[in-house]
């Protein structure tokens, strides 16, 4: 399929220097100018192609599973300095983790050069004002600012909207408030509104948005919101059109890239092993076993992998804990290398942490999602194992779920049948469960699915915390987040003492050079 060709010129264009601040970004001065370029929609194009791909590397590096996955207690990270000790792990992270601050950048980043972009194409088509590409181009910006800011909210509750970079950076004065989440979330549905009502309904080059990606990104705010009339509006605008279906091969589309931008993916990040560090997606070299990469990469580092508790969760009949992890026994024939030769073997008998076939790291587990092998398949790779397979932020599979939990909305349970044909889609794909379907939903009944259906996908943490603290810290403190050992299960659990702790901390790089970040938040809205 067409990737996105970040040539040099594109490249120029849209790199950008950094102010005072992390999120106070501008371009460079050396940039071709306004009457120079974006003169053809391929110019145009090009540059909101960068949106889909290294401005997210720093958040889809470590933190989105860090954030999403280790927090929610799907997962655990190592304990080395490159996870900030293994804090995720147990809610002991702190304003100057490393993480923190990496994620704030990214989240920034991508929103800023998203409406760096923007703001150059209204210029640009105030001068040229026949020119669709443009619309097209500023509704995509507009899309993407908003899943970044709908990230940035979720992850650290009030925060900063900055709605021109360059006119703030060009004032000196760096200081700004942080916004109330509700305000925030808002400003997210604005963005998302304009680019449902000026992007086509279907994706006008493969692996963009359209207008049914904002809708579909709209219901999920929604949801968050709980706002459940919405939410069912929207995802149900999404369903009515037609364009979406489950891909039938679960396991195939995390795992092969020709499975990329599918009928199910509505809004996904757009990687290239050939551009190699902060162009691909790394999660083959950090999340895969070393038995699987070594010699060949010298990675599969084991960073992230699955907790006990996510292993056990699985109802004992769904399909989807093989197709999502790698368990002792597991097996590809396609992934080969020098102690491969006739296809890979998860082997965890060996008593050694890793030896060159076998592999015991604390859960006996790694995840599959996401990694895509040796390349002996014909996958590209880059120098350290990293992939073109793209990085899912929104699939179908969601939009049902959403439609399903938001007809149940405040109820303790429903039989409707809307709802049901459409969480049944999802928890019978491919044969799961023997199609057999379920007949009643509850809100523990649709958490549960999202668990076992987005595994590893960076996306349960939120789950979780929009149950609100109490139920959160429920969740939370049942959890065996422990190792095996020799004999048994070195159990380790995690605490949730303040709500508080449903979002990170603003990086305390930040709150010293903008103490008004320090203060309470403010209403973005008058």
């Amino acid at each position: 399929m067409k990737k996105y060709k970040l040539s040099l010129i594109v490249l120029t264009l849209v790199v950008l220097v950094s102010c005072k601040k992390d999120f106070l970004n501008q371009p460079s001065e050396n940039n071709p100018t306004l009457e120079t370029y974006y003169n053809t929609p391929e110019e145009v194009y090009a540059a909101t192609g960068y949106l889909y791909n290294s401005v997210w590397y720093d958040y889809s590096d470590k933190a989105f599973h860090s954030i999403g996955e280790a927090l929610s207690g799907n997962m655990l990270t190592e304990t080395g300095v490159n996870y900030d000790g293994g804090s995720f792990n147990n809610f002991t992270v702190l304003s100057t983790d490393g993480l923190v601050a990496s994620t704030w950048r990214s989240l920034y980043k991508v929103a800023g050069t998203a409406t760096v972009l923007l703001k150059t194409f209204e210029q640009k088509k105030a001068a040229t004002p026949n020119a669709p590409h443009l619309d097209l181009a500023i509704a995509e910006c507009r899309f993407i600012r908003g899943a970044a800011y709908f990230y940035i909210a979720r992850i650290f509750k009030d925060v900063p909207i900055v709605e021109d970079p360059v006119v703030l950076a060009g004032s000196g004065d760096y200081n700004i408030p942080r916004y109330l989440q509700a305000d925030v979330l808002r400003f997210v549905l604005e963005d998302f509104q304009y680019a449902k009502d000026n992007l086509p309904a279907a994706p006008y080059q493969v692996g963009r948005v359209s207008s049914n990606s904002a809708a579909g990104m709209m219901a999920k705010v929604y949801l968050y919101q709980k706002d459940f009339e919405n939410a069912k509006k929207f995802a149900g605008e999404v369903m009515a059109s037609g364009q979406y279906s489950l891909y039938p091969d679960y396991e195939k589309m995390f795992t092969s890239s020709t499975a990329n931008n599918n009928q199910e993916s509505l809004f996904a990040l757009q990687w290239i092993a050939e551009g190699g560090y902060g162009f691909a997606n790394a999660v083959n070299a950090y999340a895969a076993p070393s038995t699987l990469l070594k010699p060949d990469f010298n990675t599969g580092y084991s960073s992230v992998y699955p907790t006990i508790d996510i292993l056990n969760s699985y109802a004992p009949n769904d399909k989807r804990r093989q197709w999502s992890n790698m368990e002792h026994g597991f097996t590809r024939a396609d992934w080969k290398n020098v102690n491969f030769p006739n296809g890979f073997k998860y082997d965890t008998t060996g008593t050694e942490y890793e030896t060159t076939t076998t592999l015991r790291n604390g859960t006996r587990a790694n995840s599959l999602k996401y990694v895509v092998g040796t390349g002996s398949n014909g996958e590209k790779l880059s120098d350290n194992g990293s992939s073109d397979i793209c990085t899912y932020i929104l699939r179908y599979a969601d939009v049902l779920l959403i439609y399903a939990e938001a007809v149940l909305g405040d109820a303790a349970s429903t039989t409707d049948g809307s709802a049901l044909a459409a969480f049944n889609q999802v928890h019978n794909r491919n044969g799961n469960f023997d199609n057999v379907p379920v007949t009643v939903l509850t809100k523990d009944v649709i958490l549960k699915e999202r668990r076992a259906e987005f595994a590893y996908e960076g996306d349960y943490w939120f789950d979780i915390q929009r149950q609100g603290f109490a139920r959160a810290k429920q969740i939370i403190e049942a959890q065996e987040r422990g190792s095996y050992t020799g004999s048994g299960i070195n159990s380790a659990s995690a605490k949730l003492t303040s709500e508080s702790q449903l979002f990170l901390p603003i990086p305390q790089s930040e709150t010293v050079s903008d103490p008004q970040l320090l203060q309470p938040a403010v209403p973005y809205y008058k």
